[in-house]
Formats: C-alpha cells, sequence, structure tokens
C-alpha cells in the first residue's frame, strides 16, 4: 500500500526553523536516522520515501509556498496512485497551544491557506490532517510576523518529544489507518 505523507511549509533557508514550517519539520524528523540526505527535488517539491511495515510512503515538502500546496497534493495523489484516504496533511495550527497534537479525518481548513488550497484544489474536505500546535501568543496586527517566527527557546527544548510524538503519528497512520490511530492518539498524554 502506498501513501502520502504531505508536510506543509515554505521552502528555502529563511523560513527552515519558523512556526509555520512544523509540517516540514515533522517530516524530516521522520527521516532523521537517515544516514545520507533522503530528499530527491522533484516536480512541485521535495519528495523522499519511507517504508514501515512493508508499507510505501510518499514523503512531500510542497516547494509551491503554503498558498498554493493544492497543486502539489494533487499532483503526487496522481503521479503515485494514491486515493484520498491514504492522503495525510501535516500542518501547523494556531487555535492549538504549542505542542498539541490532534489527528481529524477531515474538516474545515481552520482559516489555514495551506489547507484552504488543498480543499479548493482537491474539491473536498474529506482527507487526514495532523495539526501541530503553534499556540497563539502574538499582539494584535502580528499574526503573520508569528508565524513566520522562530520557535522561542523553551519552544525548542520541547521540540523533539513533540516531534517524536507526531512521527508515531504518521507510522500508526500507515499502519492501522485514520480511525485508529485518532483513538489511540489523541487523547494520549504526553511526557
Amino acid at each position: 500500500m502506498k501513501y502520502l505523507i504531505v508536510g506543509l511549509g515554505n521552502i528555502g533557508p529563511k523560513y527552515a526553523s519558523t512556526r509555520h514550517n512544523a509540517g516540514f519539520q515533522v517530516l524530516d524528523h521522520l527521516m532523521k536516522e537517515k544516514e545520507e540526505n533522503p530528499w530527491t527535488t522533484a516536480r512541485y517539491g521535495d519528495v523522499a520515501e519511507f517504508k514501515f511495515k512493508g508499507r510505501r510512503g510518499i514523503l512531500l515538502k510542497p516547494s509551491t509556498f503554503m498558498n498554493l500546496s493544492g497543486k502539489a497534493v494533487r499532483y503526487w495523489m496522481t503521479e503515485e496512485n494514491i486515493p484520498l484516504e491514504n492522503v495525510l496533511v501535516i500542518t501547523d495550527d494556531l487555535a492549538l497551544p504549542f505542542g498539541t497534537i490532534r489527528l481529524r479525518a477531515k474538516g474545515s481548513d481552520g482559516g489555514h491557506n495551506g489547507l484552504k488550497d488543498i480543499n479548493a484544489v482537491l474539491g473536498t474536505t474529506e482527507y487526514a490532517r495532523l495539526r501541530f500546535g503553534i499556540g497563539d501568543t502574538f499582539s494584535r496586527g502580528k499574526q503573520i510576523d508569528y508565524v513566520l517566527g522562530e520557535w522561542e527557546p523553551q519552544e525548542m527544548e520541547e521540540m523533539e518529544s513533540h516531534l517524536d510524538f507526531c512521527t508515531q503519528i504518521v507510522k500508526s497512520f500507515m499502519g492501522a489507518g485514520v480511525g485508529r490511530t485518532m483513538n489511540d492518539f489523541n487523547k494520549r498524554k504526553r511526557p
């Protein structure tokens, strides 16, 4: 079975450590044990292959920038012949406190422009999404600066455990499906 695991973010070193790139950071964490760079620059993004329990995951970091992510998702679904139920999109979420991780089988875009574009291009909201809470501790009018800002030192200290948790969810999604993974992980307490 094949899966498409999409991490949302913006390309380039300027954005690498920003809150808006939580999706890219999860995928990089998933592949961190590889001794060499697993990423290949391909059409509409950087891709890597991740195998888990006999299943093949195509990992995608779109190069279309956040607001045009749908084109990359649709292309790789078609290219790899991956059904919608095997697609997982990983994104940052302002509505969740920092480090809160929530998996959903479907849902609205919640004001997230990357999800908004994916919904429009695919013509549906019926795909799984893993939301990584980045909090909303910014002053009025400073949302863009906050989202495109880098993690605070205290947040960085906690990132490893949050990223570990996200990679467990990705593996469970590939191995057990979205329903069971939601039951197993959405209420689980983490250290």
